[in-house]
């Protein structure tokens, strides 16, 4: 039941056809990623890389690369923790169903990490160096080579032990930028995570924090590691459910005041993050589809590198929506969806809309019981819940949060994108229904804001009749004011248009979309778009629906770039009588997107002719 080591999992994929080997030799440096891109486009196999240039480790890429792939790797196991999930959601169903939860107490047991001896730890059969691991590079522009599936593991520095865990995926920097090589990695963690709570008590203790990371070892913990769990429960005891048994820890020399290693790891970097030890980490090419820029970050100070005697390295690779990350947070939203109700009450569900980087955009489905008897139906009890939404964990980290009411349309579905915004654009009373919060956070990777954490957050929402029809091609006569150009439909009622190059006045302000609004009013044809996209290529927007939602929701910063036709400040509320404009353009402070190096292309290509290793997949 379930996989002992990564070795195994491994093994298990091959034998079933879901693996391939490629025994050519592959440089790390920015080549296997784009061979993992290319072949997770082309809905590919895992593949296990056994000649990396520079390394002695064989590297391990796109186990998760497909959702059915991801439930076959922890087919033993995942319909037992949706049941496990499902007694959370509602505890009668223990007696009302006791032959479909019979097992759930034993499930409750393998969830219980165990303790074993050092001698008894594949990880701690060797040792090695940071500069001997592989050096993956992703994107050209990067800062140095990454871990891009690490397992960083820190225990409370004031109730420690496993019971008060944290192992949490947060970027670890390899090689590149101020660190001193073999001695120093950087740690780059993000607002709301649970290594933070951690190292605020160290701080406060005045204590180093230990840290150790762990890469690869049964799939669950790599899962586990990116799971939203709320606090008080670790990570581990989801992992031993996930993966059909007790997660193993030691300590190296069975040493009592070290931190505990997994003892199925594959490789443990072990280390501590010294008080006010900080260095740049980065750029590095994120899950937005930008570079995340060089910022101070808290150093990993390395103390040893443990490995398993026939170690693999996994990774994954960060880029612009959909990547196999987006597998992750499919399998997430299986396990975890049925708890949103019951931890914020009327809401159905909740979407982090995966190609527009997760948390600049979520859709909900609330109720209204609050006024159910009232003749004119507006948003009502879909603002608390809103506002609860924003209140909860990483999802307090979203920019824009489109929420609909369930009873308007029973067969809304927050991941059919496209029809959603159809529903809320048909009903969305832009003069009432849009809700700004300012100087507020935002997420850590998002520069829209202008500065790191910080920007403004937009609540739409609608309820009731269908207010207008939206119009899918472009109306008779249509004429733009100077400098704006190359109208094109995205949706139903979405409209995208080229603006000119974005420039800065001396008060640090381009104000043309401010001029642009002014010079239409409520009868010019444009309003009958509720949503107009002003941005630098208007046909790339509009082209695909991944394109649009990128464009629109990862560009842009609410406050201060969600304009109007005809709008209008009263007690404080704004709001606007025509289309509702979004300014999507590019803006100095912006990160860079990602491009991929041609070169690089080139040689993979030549791996994909005929007789190449990737011959028939890409």
């Amino acid at each position: 039941m379930g996989y002992a080591s990564l070795r195994a999992c491994v093994d298990d994929l091959e034998r079933h056809g879901h693996l391939i080997r490629i025994d050519a030799p592959v440089s790390a440096q920015l080549e296997i990623a784009e061979i993992q891109r290319r072949v997770f486009a082309a809905g590919g196999p895992a593949l296990y890389f056994s000649r990396v240039q520079g390394s002695a480790f064989p590297m391990l890429g796109n186990v998760f690369g497909t959702l059915p792939r991801a439930h076959f790797v922890f087919r033993d196991a995942i319909e037992s923790v949706r049941r496990l999930v499902e007694l959370k959601v509602d505890p009668s169903r223990g007696w009302k169903k006791p032959l479909r939860y019979w097992s759930a107490p034993w499930m409750a047991l393998t969830m219980l990490p165990t303790r074993v001896a050092a001698s008894r730890a594949p990880v701690l059969a060797r040792q090695t160096t940071i500069s001997r691991l592989p050096q993956l590079v992703c994107w050209p522009d990067d800062g140095g080579a990454f871990i891009t599936l690490p397992q960083v593991y820190s225990e409370d520095p004031d109730s420690q032990g496993p019971m008060h865990a944290n192992l949490g995926m947060y970027r670890i920097q390899l090689s590149g930028g101020c660190y001193e090589q073999d001695r120093e990695i950087g740690l780059h963690y993000q607002i709301h995570r649970g290594i933070g709570v951690h190292h605020t008590a160290a701080l406060r203790r005045g204590e180093r924090l230990k840290v150790n990371v762990f890469v690869g070892g049964p799939p669950a913990m790599t899962l586990a590691a990116v799971m939203p769990l709320p606090e008080g429960l670790t990570e581990l005891l989801f992992a031993g459910a996930l993966g059909g048994r007790r997660i193993r820890l030691c300590k190296p020399g069975n040493d009592r005041s070290a931190l505990s290693i997994h003892a199925d790891a594959d490789f443990c970097i072990q280390g501590y993050v010294e008080t006010g030890h900080t260095l740049p980490e980065g750029p590095f090419g994120d899950h937005f589809g930008y570079y995340s820029l060089a910022h101070e970050f808290p150093v990993l100070t390395v103390e040893r590198v443990f490995h398993r005697e026939d170690a693999i390295w996994p990774f994954t690779v960060v880029g612009r929506p959909p990547q196999e990350d987006t597998s992750f947070g499919a399998l997430i939203h299986e396990l975890t969806g049925p708890v949103i109700p019951t931890v914020v009450h009327g809401v159905r569900a909740v979407n982090a809309v995966d190609a527009a980087g997760v948390h600049p955009l979520l859709l909900a489905i609330g109720s209204e019981r609050y006024t159910p008897f009232a003749e004119v139906q507006r948003p009502e009890e879909l603002l608390t819940q809103a506002n609860a939404i924003l209140g909860q964990g990483q999802m307090s980290l979203a920019k824009y949060l489109l929420i609909a009411c369930d009873s308007n349309d029973a067969t809304l579905d927050i991941h059919d994108v496209g029809s959603f915004f159809r529903h809320v654009l048909e009903r969305f009373d832009p003069r009432r229904d849009l809700h700004f919060q300012t100087q507020t956070t935002i997420d850590t990777l998002d520069y829209s804001g202008g500065a790191m954490n910080q920007g403004s957050k937009l609540v739409i929402a609608a309820r009731g009749k269908v207010q207008r029809a939206l119009p899918t091609s472009l109306p008779a006569g249509l004429r733009l004011p100077d400098g704006f150009s190359e109208p094109s439909v995205c949706l139903p009622g979405v409209l995208a248009l080229r603006g000119p190059e974005y420039r800065r006045d001396e008060s640090g302000y381009d104000d043309s979309i401010r001029r642009f609004c002014a010079q239409l009013d409520t009868s010019h044809p444009i309003n009958a778009f509720p949503l107009v996209v002003i941005c630098d290529d208007a046909e790339f927007c509009a082209r695909t629906l991944d394109n649009f939602v990128w464009v629109t929701f990862t560009r842009s910063n609410p406050a201060v770039d969600v304009d109007g036709i005809a709008a209008v400040t009263r007690h404080k509320h704004w709001g606007c009588a025509g289309s509702v404009v979004i300014d999507a353009r590019r803006k100095p402070w912006h990160a860079p997107p990602l491009v991929e190096d041609p070169k690089v292309t080139a040689r993979v290509d030549e791996l994909a002719r005929r007789g190449g290793p990737l011959y028939g997949i890409i």
